[in-house]
């Protein structure tokens, strides 16, 4: 009786044992998705001032490489009408995390679309922008996310009466993540 009580403790303490790991097996490597959402704050390039909009964006991760998605919709404090949105994505990479802050680079690829003001009219643009950032994961679900990304719009026309070199709006986008898998 002893025997078996003492085996059944041994198998039981065994068991606890090798669950007890603080993270999981090959970590590093698993895939993750997470999508979130933001605010953006961009110079347009076309216009004395600073637009607002929100910002939808997916990541998924792969290690340190990863994929990131952007669609963004500028709106607020527009110059006479003036819109734009953003559909972009491309390759990210993280650059030497440091714990839970994990600084990242990356280029993406899109379309940027234009609501010219005072009703000039519509253009939709071939678009790439390199960014960087960082993201601080709060928990094992949940990180915010910060980054700056400089477009480039080469077919875009330019201001009348100004060297044409396209469209090159700019800014910042501050968020929040969740992990779906």
């Amino acid at each position: 009786m002893l025997r078996r009580a003492l085996v059944i403790v041994l198998l039981l303490a065994a068991a606890s044992l090798a669950a007890a790991q603080a993270v999981p097996d090959a970590e590093k490597g698993r895939a993750s998705l997470w999508a979130g959402a933001g605010y953006s704050r961009f110079q347009p390039d076309f216009g004395p001032n600073t637009m607002g909009g929100v910002t939808g964006f997916a990541s998924l991760n792969l290690g340190r490489w990863g994929v990131d998605a952007n669609l963004r919709f500028l709106r607020f404090n527009s110059f006479h009408g003036e819109t734009q949105t953003h559909y972009l994505a491309g390759p990210r990479y993280f650059l030497f995390p440091m714990g839970r802050l994990k600084p990242f680079a990356g280029l993406l690829f899109g379309v940027g679309t234009i609501h010219y003001p005072f009703e000039i009219g519509n253009g939709s643009y071939f678009a790439y922008a390199p960014y960087g950032g960082a993201e601080f994961r709060l928990t094992h679900r949940v990180a915010l996310r910060a980054d700056y990304e400089y477009q480039f719009w080469p077919a875009a026309p330019g201001i009348a009466g100004e060297p044409n070199h396209g469209l090159t709006p700019s800014g910042l986008t501050i968020g929040a993540a969740w992990r779906v898998f």
